[in-house]
């Protein structure tokens, strides 16, 4: 695991445990977004293996879908989760009319916690991509 790797996986862990606090104390929607960007730092740790980096959301997300969860280096429901929560975020952030429910929330930290999980034990045995 390169520094960068390291430093984005900290930062997960942190925002995961903000993000349990958050759910604790009834801030769903806080919760649901804090959880959404653990995926997003962990995702982006995956991709700084590869040297790629991407200034858009929607294009990190297509990135890992294409180099990591399609090609089966990550478990593909991965992906998956990273689109979910990404969709749940935006209604979190950007909407208000909806309230996230305490299950949503709840299951978006446990899916991020999962992934911090695999990426923790794997980072560094996950082969290269193909060119």
């Amino acid at each position: 695991m390169n520094p960068e790797q390291q430093r984005l996986l900290d930062k997960a862990d942190r925002t995961l445990q903000a993000a349990r606090v958050l759910c604790e104390q009834g801030f769903f929607d806080s919760a649901a977004s804090r959880a959404y960007y653990v995926m997003f730092y962990i995702v982006t740790a995956f991709l700084e293996s590869e040297k790629l980096s991407y200034s858009r959301h929607s294009a990190v997300i297509a990135g890992f879908g294409q180099k990591f969860a399609r090609s089966g280096r990550v478990p593909v429901q991965f992906h998956r989760y990273l689109i979910d929560a990404q969709k749940t975020r935006l209604e979190a952030d950007y909407n208000a009319d909806i309230q996230i429910s305490q299950t949503d929330a709840v299951q978006t930290i446990d899916r991020a916690e999962e992934m911090l999980n695999f990426a923790l034990a794997n980072i560094d045995s996950i082969p290269p991509s193909s060119p």
